[in-house]
Order: C-alpha cells, then sequence, then structure tokens
C-alpha cells in the first residue's frame, strides 16, 4: 500500500512539471494579445465557449452521431467521478453504502461506454482509417481507470491496485492524445476570447 501511494504521488509529480511545460510553451502563443480593436466581449464568449459550444447542434458535426456523442459524455462523467472517487479514497473518506451503490453504476456505464467507442473505431471504416495506436491505448487506459475505480469501492485490498493503475496512467498522459485533458481547457478559453474580441460569438444567451 505504502509503495503504491508513493508512486502515485511520483507521478502526480510528473505530471505537474509536465503540465507546466506545456503551458510554459503553448500558452504565450494561445493568449497572445490580438492587436485589432475588439468588436465584442471576451469574457461572456469564454463562458459560451464551455457551454452553449459544446452543444451538438454547434460542435462539428455532433449531432449526426448523437449516440457516440451522449456516450461521450457519459465516459467523461464517469472519469470526473472516478478521479474525484480516488481523491476521497486518498483521503481516507468512508463512503456510505449509497454512494458506493451509485459510482458503481455511473462506472459501470463509464465502461460500458467506452468499450462501445472503442468498438466502434475498430469496426467503422472510417473511423479506423483515421485512427493510430494512441486512440486505442488512450481508450482503454481510461476505461481501465474506471473499470479499476469501480472494483476498488467495492473490494478495498484492490485500492492498492488502483492507485498503481493510475501511476501508469498518469505516466502516460503527457505523451499522447490525453494531454487534452490540459489543452481542452486552454484552447476553450483562446476560442473564447478570440472569436469574443471578433464580435463572431455574439449571440443574445451570452451579451444580454
Amino acid at each position: 500500500m505504502e509503495y503504491s501511494f508513493w508512486l502515485l504521488i511520483l507521478a502526480f509529480l510528473y505530471l505537474l512539471v509536465s503540465f507546466i511545460g506545456f503551458a510554459r510553451k503553448e500558452l504565450p502563443a494561445r493568449w497572445r494579445k490580438n492587436p485589432a480593436p475588439p468588436l465584442g466581449k471576451e469574457g461572456p464568449a469564454i463562458a459560451y465557449s464551455y457551454t452553449g459550444a459544446m452543444s451538438p447542434l454547434k460542435k462539428e458535426s455532433a449531432y449526426l452521431h448523437l449516440p457516440t456523442y451522449t456516450a461521450g459524455l457519459v465516459f467523461h462523467a464517469a472519469l470526473f467521478s472516478a478521479i474525484l472517487t480516488l481523491f476521497m479514497l486518498l483521503s481516507g473518506i468512508v463512503l456510505p453504502d449509497i454512494a458506493v451503490l451509485i459510482l458503481s453504476c455511473v462506472f459501470a456505464l463509464g465502461v460500458l461506454s467506452g468499450l462501445g467507442i472503442f468498438i466502434k473505431r475498430i469496426f467503422k471504416p472510417v473511423l479506423r482509417s483515421i485512427s493510430n495506436p494512441d486512440d486505442f491505448i488512450s481508450n482503454l487506459l481510461v476505461t481501465g481507470f474506471q473499470l479499476m475505480c469501480l472494483l476498488a469501492i467495492n473490494i478495498s485490498d484492490l485500492r492498492a491496485a488502483l492507485y498503481i493503475y493510475t501511476a501508469i496512467l498518469l505516466f502516460y498522459l503527457p505523451l499522447g492524445k490525453l494531454k487534452h485533458s490540459f489543452f481542452f481547457f486552454t484552447s476553450r478559453i483562446a476560442l473564447g476570447k478570440y472569436y469574443g474580441a471578433r464580435g463572431v460569438w455574439k449571440t443574445k444567451s451570452i451579451y444580454r
């Protein structure tokens, strides 16, 4: 248990250093000041970037693939729940039975969603043609993380295994597509700042 805990701490430190490196390299270019006179407001547009712009009706062709879009939402919701659960376990918080039951259902749905997306990537010719090994590895790692959380909250002896698995996931995270967990937030801010300043995102819902 002690070994797995310190391995996880080391992985967190590695991830922190990696993200600091990303920030120093990428953020100055993404958030540089636009010399053009602003035509709109950045603040509401940044809020819209995280809300309305993520709607399937506004997000590329997501409206054409609503089952996959929904599976993605469930998958990410389960992932956020798993991260919160991990920190609660590390803090020694004892989860009540009702919380364990609810989280177990959430993780089970997340695992099924992750596997569904994985299978679709394999058997859908267009998706398979544009996929690379990292797409499959990243999916399986995150799906496995949710599965490990599901097992760990029901079988306390597996918590050390969860910590070791999480450490492996964190060591891999900056190396592949999973680093979008960092760039997602910075990219949405950059989009809001740019399109807000240019007056492109100026719907009543964000400017009233």
